[in-house]
């Protein structure tokens, strides 16, 4: 008559072990601070800090743009004119103001 080996206690433990920090290292791969889900949501606010920051330099150089073009050097005096009506509210004697 032949009898069965079971596997030792021990070797059950171990490989029940390994199981768990397998399973819990490819959670953290996938899942953790470092992972792969992570990683794909920092990319994409890579691209959207990269688009603001090109928004952002538009608009300082549009700015440097009239502060050039206001400046003792080089007056334009169309955007002066301009910039009088909408800041200050001027207008000259000879319009007529429509509200």
């Amino acid at each position: 008559m032949r009898t069965l080996n079971r596997p030792g206690l021990g070797v059950v433990a171990y490989f029940a072990v390994m199981f768990s920090l397998g399973v819990y290292f490819m959670f953290a791969s996938v899942q953790g601070d470092f992972g792969l889900f992570r990683r794909v949501q920092i990319e994409a606010e890579v691209i959207t800090l990269k688009d603001e920051r090109d928004r952002l330099a538009e608009e300082v150089a549009a700015l440097e743009n009239k502060t050039r073009r206001l400046s003792d050097t080089y007056l334009d005096l169309d955007l002066l004119d301009s910039q009088a009506r909408d800041v200050l509210g001027l207008i000259r004697s000879d319009e007529i103001v429509l509200n």
